[in-house]
């Protein structure tokens, strides 16, 4: 049996009227949030740059209107260009994130009016354009695309309202409690061949891409992101004072630049407080840890006496099923994400307590392992076999190799129709603004079975 014929495509059963839905609905649903992000400050403050690591947020509102315009409205559509003169200021790969409030940029009510005007223009043409027949818009892949980019930024700028200074502007409720009761420490991941990425979704990137084969050996992994109160206990023995868990670039980076907690962490004189979205307030033990770098994850793990796990390790114990041997598109099965299976969406501001969402476990026992926080992994970030660009190198392939290291899973803020089983993002293994945590696997002992 090849790797693909268990797959599924899940829009090819869509009507092209409720297709042209589902995308449009997938794009209005970015631009809300887009629009709840940047409407939460003052054009001052949007104008700022409030990290040399940040855009400044009307950077990411009109680069978003402009991919848009590029792919949409030009390329799908065919239609006139409307701001061509834009183009090299919002192209990423132009400007560093530090140089872009020199640039010429649109101010605020130009950029809305721009993003606004671009977005009319796709609404129209999702409505008239073919989605069968073009691999660009089949299914509706290129509005799947800058839907995913979208929410992408507006993830990006999740994390600048992070950095920011000043009184909390962005308000939501607490997510829910955990709900699973005790849980066990790791669960067991039988060796074998499993099915990695895919062919056959139909809003996966490129480097998620093809379906192949992949066999692991047997591991254990650790039922829940590893806690704040877990890393607390690293901290508090001296974790960030004793080079014996680092590796020697991270001990290097965090001497460097004097790393000592959790990036937005700080000791009281009761125990550890952190700032979060402008709310100053003490460690959660119970949720997951974040903001910390691959360096930190790296260190803890080694004193934890175990190793992070390998992108394809963390894919078997989200996807695979042992029961039919398939695997699925999200831990939980085929059906797309609710509030019931993870804390996706920006609808929290903040990672649930470990064993918040047991209607999310894998098959295998393994919890929130999307959603929640970004998760790395201890691999680099290069090709699938077979890979091919599509629909442009720029967005995988110029970054494969390097010092680049994968995470998966997804944060609280990343978006539902940014994030599956299959999705891959990276990072360089400094980066600690992100909303990144992490878990830990180990190896099977000489005679040990789950």
């Amino acid at each position: 049996m090849s790797v693909e014929s268990t797959e599924t495509n899940p829009l090819r059963a869509l009507s092209p009227q409720d297709l042209r839905a589902h995308a449009a609905e997938a794009l209005t649903r970015a631009r809300e949030r887009s629009v709840v992000l940047t409407d939460a400050v003052d054009d001052e403050d949007l104008v700022r740059q409030h990290s040399k690591l940040m855009s400044p947020l009307v950077w990411d509102l009109a680069h978003i209107g402009s991919q848009e315009e590029l792919w949409l409205v030009r390329d799908v559509g065919g239609r006139e260009a409307l701001r061509p003169d834009i183009d090299d200021i919002y192209d990423a790969f132009q400007h560093a994130r530090a140089d872009r409030p020199e640039l010429p940029l649109l101010g605020p009510e130009e950029t809305r009016k721009y993003v606004r005007e671009v977005r009319e223009k796709s609404f129209d043409i999702l409505e008239n354009v073919p989605l069968r027949g073009r691999r660009l818009t089949e299914d509706a892949f290129a509005f799947g695309m800058i839907t995913q980019h979208e929410q992408q930024h507006d993830e990006t700028m999740l994390a600048t309202h992070q950095l920011r200074e000043g009184d909390p502007v962005l308000q939501a409720p607490a997510p829910p409690p955990s709900r699973s009761g005790r849980l066990p420490a790791e669960v067991f991941v039988p060796g074998g061949a499993f099915t990695m990425g895919t062919s056959a979704e139909p809003w996966a990137l490129d480097n998620e891409r093809p379906a192949h084969e992949v066999a692991v050996e047997a591991f254990f992994i650790d039922t829940a992101p590893v806690t704040c109160g877990a890393y607390a206990e690293f901290l508090d023995s001296g974790g960030y004072e004793n080079p014996r868990w680092w590796s020697e670039r991270g001990w290097a980076y965090r001497s460097e630049h004097g790393i000592d907690a959790p990036r937005f962490w700080k000791r009281e004189q009761d125990g550890w407080w952190r700032t979060r979205f402008g709310v100053y307030e003490k460690v959660t033990a119970s949720e997951p840890v974040v903001h910390v770098s691959f360096y930190e994850a790296e260190a803890y793990a080694a004193w934890a006496g175990r190793r992070l796990p390998t992108e394809p390790e963390w894919e078997k114990a989200a996807r695979f099923d042992p029961v039919t041997g398939r695997s699925r598109r999200f831990p939980w099965g085929d059906e797309e994400p609710t509030p019931e299976h993870a804390n996706l969406g920006q609808h929290h501001l903040r990672p649930a307590e470990a064993g918040a969402y047991p209607a999310g476990a894998s098959p295998l026992g393994v919890h929130q392992l999307i959603g929640d926080v970004w998760e790395w992994t201890s691999s680099g970030f290069e090709p699938y076999p077979g890979f091919a660009a599509f629909p442009y190198k720029e967005y995988s392939e110029v970054f494969f190799g390097g010092d680049y290291r994968i995470l998966r899973g997804g944060s609280f803020g990343t978006d539902a129709a940014a994030i599956r089983g299959t999705f891959r993002n990276w990072d360089h293994p400094i980066r600690r603004q992100i909303f990144s945590g992490f878990r830990c696997a180990r190896d099977t002992r000489p005679g040990e079975v789950g």
